[in-house]
């Protein structure tokens, strides 16, 4: 069979996986083991080794298959990565988001984009890999709970560290449309809960109205993003560029006339990097302790103020020399270098030393919409790529 028709056929089961793997609602925070033995079959079946990291629940995994070198003296190792997980489903699809729907040479479905197109691909070029005479290491790494501050991957990566899996390439496949991506600021999620005292509306000396304190923190996080935005840092790659913050919802109070005693504030920061993370929640810190809970305390001691850490995603930093960078330049072609305002695994693998690029099929404009699609060109683009990997790999 030609190379041509080898890869029509890739395609073809590409179709295939992707449209079992869309059906399968893998809603970041739900048990995903479903879909994680469906990967894990299909490896299976090629007779290729896997290992699975739980989360305490047992509910959700992340997959780890290695496709091995078949010489001793072998290239540095690849691995694949992406999640398994999706974001919730909103109203206003026109067609069913767990069924993948095809029109206009493009596929519909949650997830197609963001990121099971990528996992897709694997999935189908997986028996290449496995049948070709191979001079290094392919890893596949599935992950959940990316969406949610990357809850999945830090079990994962403790898991390499443990079993030296550490000098390695690293792919991570998140919509880029194949371009490279060599840096990203880092995704820092909290929601900061209130407890004060209840009364009536009447007497709100008596109560610690818990909705008043949360707008004064919200105040304070806005005077801290101003100051971020004034003191932009030099030469940044990135637009803006200055971390940036901001308030995603509030939630408290049950009637006009009870003094609220609960309230969440939902917040974000994207940090350039960690000094300004550190900045943030010392100023955060020293305004709760120092101002807020004292007020509080004064006619309710039992007051609290919790921060809850949803997750921090440490950035992706561009490095001056990148073997991942430049063994995907050498693959398609395209030596230049770009940044994206989404977080990425990518800077956990870095983390832990891999070298690392993100790069994968789709535009992450139809990621998290109504109506999410992938283009059937993104997918040929990239099997072509997964061939030249494959090209690369060789034994000489």
């Amino acid at each position: 069979m030609s190379t041509e028709n080898n890869l029509d056929k890739t395609f073809d089961n590409s179709i295939k996986i992707l449209s079992d793997l869309i059906a399968f609602k893998s809603i970041s925070g739900e048990d995903n083991n479903s879909i994680i033995n469906y990967c894990e079959k299909i490896f299976k079946d090629l007779g290729v080794e896997s290992f699975k990291v739980f989360d305490n629940s047992k509910k959700r995994v992340n997959l780890f298959s290695t496709i091995k070198s078949k010489n001793k003296n072998s290239k540095k190792p690849i691995i694949l990565s992406g999640h398994t997980d999706v974001v919730p489903v909103s109203k206003g699809w026109s067609t069913d988001p767990f069924k993948a729907t095809i029109k206009n040479e493009k596929l519909y479905g949650r997830g197609s984009c963001d990121m099971k197109g990528f996992l897709a691909c694997l999935l189908a070029y997986a028996p290449i890999f496995s049948g070709s005479n191979i001079n290094r290491d392919v890893h596949f790494s599935f992950t959940f709970d990316e969406e949610t501050a990357c809850q999945g991957a830090p079990l994962l990566m403790k898991e390499l560290r443990k079993r030296n899996i550490i000098n390695a390439i690293c792919v991570v496949g998140e919509p880029t449309n194949m371009r490279i991506i060599d840096a990203h600021k880092g995704c820092y999620e909290y929601t900061t809960h209130f407890f004060g005292l209840a009364g009536h509306g009447s007497q709100p000396d008596k109560g610690v109205n818990a909705v008043e304190y949360a707008s004064k923190f919200i105040q304070k996080l806005l005077e801290i993003r101003e100051n971020l935005k004034n003191n932009p840092t030099k030469n940044s790659v990135f637009d803006p560029p200055y971390t940036t913050l901001q308030i995603g919802g509030i939630k408290g109070g049950i009637a006009r006339n009870v003094i609220a005693d609960k309230c969440n504030v939902d917040w974000e920061l994207r940090p350039i990097d960690k000094k300004d993370g550190e900045f943030v929640n010392n100023e955060i810190d020293k305004f709760i302790n120092d101002k807020l809970l004292p007020e509080m305390k004064k006619t309710y001691p039992d007051s609290k103020i919790e921060k809850e850490i949803i997750g921090e995603i440490i950035g992706f930093d561009r490095e001056e020399k990148s073997e991942a960078c430049e063994l995907v330049s050498s693959i398609t072609g395209d030596n230049s270098r770009n940044v994206v305002s989404f977080g990425t695994e990518a800077g956990l693998f870095q983390e832990i030393g891999i070298s690392t690029v993100v790069c994968g099929p789709g535009s992450i404009e139809q990621a998290h919409k109504t109506d999410e699609f992938i283009e059937l060109s993104e997918i040929k683009k990239c099997i072509k790529f997964l061939d030249g990997l494959k090209k690369k790999s060789l034994l000489n």
